[in-house]
């Protein structure tokens, strides 16, 4: 967490995990990070912004009791990507 409490790389990458894992329903994991992106007095960096805007939107159905739009394969690819652009 920064020091206004918003969450920082680290607490977004442990969320992409966690729903990842099956610790986080993707439900969960949407409404936290609605939180965030909807506050517009908060800046982001590019990264940050990005994994946020995935994790907002993660529990979209094709339809009511459908498939999700992203399935868990593509989730557990931005993880790797969140992973990977981390890195450098």
């Amino acid at each position: 967490m920064s020091g206004d409490g918003r969450p920082d790389l680290d607490a977004i990458e442990a969320c992409f995990a966690a729903v990842v894992e099956g610790r986080v329903s993707r439900d969960a994991a949407d409404r936290w990070a609605e939180r965030w992106v909807v506050d517009d007095t908060l800046d982001w960096d590019e990264l940050s912004w990005w994994a946020l805007g995935l994790l907002y939107g993660i529990d979209l159905r094709v339809g009511p009791e459908e498939p999700y739009v992203h399935d868990d394969a593509q989730v557990r690819g931005w993880l790797e990507e969140l992973r990977r652009r981390r890195a450098g």
